[in-house]
């Protein structure tokens, strides 16, 4: 009526009436269908764009690999060796980005990922990213700025923490002198913790698809670094804990990056029994959980080198046994074991035999999310493959130094 065309389908169906043959008309507005289906033949795209800069991105360390395998055969000092190696390290440290990141998107994507929420002071996170990330900024040059923050939140920590790591992988990568800050600042009923950095800047064209897929700035003469999923899975995150994202950038300035938290009661982040606060223990024996010999080995070499006392079970049996005989500060367990065993079969049995409140740390592949251990006190679970200083973090974390 008002003159502007709408697409519609039109059915005609002939009916035999009591004066002759009569047509009954249907026609229906169908422009919500045709949106729709543009709408999925966009995101077919999206998809097909999303797994071809994966694939690339994944065969580049491959392709690294391989040539310095061949060249580790030809390398005839020891420098030479030592540099392949290190150099092999880089690339796997790449390839398990690259996996977890795409993991971390399928599984937002998928729905499985449920947030924990619960009240904390934001100061926890903020020493904890302070020590995560200071050599990193040393290295590059640059000064992190981490503020005393007093305000107490209420949102998952984990996936706050993990959505600040990201914001400060990239701030850190994209500034190339000057500073990187991280700082809360309060509101009434929400408190804002700001990214801040005196880096490259974000063109304002750029600004509305920078939380895309695989979008990264450009840098300059330098290749990108990273692979442009951060951001995505910042954006993502936000949206599931329903925490405003907010960005300025000025080009040759630098950005804020901001994340909106509501507030949190005191009282009730002082009840929270947080890992850290097993900090001062000092326990240094770990039980090793696994039957994949090749793994369990890996892990017990890399835990013994970091100066850990070590013992190695494959089975609820096995580990039951040799807690008996001499009790471990932390047990590290594969979740799916042997026998239909898992994990979790191993810490009820562990708990129930001896210390109720034995930390552990769950290590499996499933990213299905349908691992619950959210109602469990003290158990870190850690998504293969788990890159190694994380797990002497995440140890030191719950039971000291060794």
């Amino acid at each position: 009526k008002d003159g502007h065309e709408v697409p519609v389908e039109i059915s005609l169906s002939p009916v035999q009436g009591e004066t002759g043959m009569l047509v009954v008309s249907a026609i229906r507005d169908v422009a919500e269908h045709k949106a729709l289906a543009r709408e999925l033949t966009e995101a077919n795209r999206a998809k097909s764009r999303f797994l071809a800069a994966a694939s690339h991105d994944l065969r580049q360390p491959i392709q690294t690999l391989n040539l310095l395998n061949s060249a580790a055969g030809r390398a005839e000092t020891e420098e030479a060796r030592q540099s392949i190696i290190e150099k092999q390290q880089r690339s796997l440290d790449t390839m398990g980005r690259l996996l977890n990141s795409l993991l971390d998107i399928s599984k937002l994507e998928a729905g499985v990922v449920k947030p924990d929420i619960a009240d904390y002071a934001v100061q926890e996170i903020f020493d904890d990213l302070r020590a995560e990330f200071e050599d990193q900024a040393r290295e590059r040059g640059i000064d992190l700025v981490v503020e005393r923050c007093k305000s107490v939140i209420r949102s998952d920590r984990q996936l706050l923490t993990q959505i600040l790591e990201n914001l400060l992988t990239n701030a850190i990568r994209y500034t190339r002198e000057g500073m990187v800050r991280l700082r809360c600042l309060h509101q009434e009923i929400f408190v804002r913790i700001d990214v801040m950095d005196t880096g490259i800047g974000i063109s304002s064209k750029d600004l509305d698809t920078v939380f895309d897929e695989f979008r990264q700035l450009d840098p300059g003469a330098k290749k990108p670094e990273g692979l442009g999923l951060g951001l995505s899975i910042v954006k993502r995150t936000a949206e599931l804990l329903e925490c405003p994202l907010e960005v300025e950038s000025k080009v040759g300035k630098g950005s804020r990056f901001s994340i909106v938290v509501p507030r949190g009661e005191a009282r009730n982040a002082l009840e929270q029994d947080t890992p850290g606060s097993r900090s001062g223990k000092g326990g240094s024996r770990i039980l090793i959980v696994d039957d994949d010999p090749a793994v369990a080995d890996a892990t017990s070499m890399l835990l013994q080198l970091a100066g850990f006392d070590v013992e190695v079970a494959a089975s609820v049996k096995e580990a039951k046994e040799s807690v008996l005989e001499n009790p471990p500060d932390l047990v590290i367990t594969d979740y799916h074991l042997r026998g239909r065993e898992t994990g979790l079969d191993v810490l009820h049995a562990l708990r129930q035999l001896r210390q109720e409140d034995l930390p552990f740390v769950v290590v499996s592949g499933d990213t299905s999310g349908r691992i619950e251990l959210n109602s469990l006190t003290d158990v870190a679970l850690m998504t293969k493959p788990v890159d190694a200083e994380e797990m002497l973090a995440e140890i030191r974390r719950r039971i000291g130094p060794s």
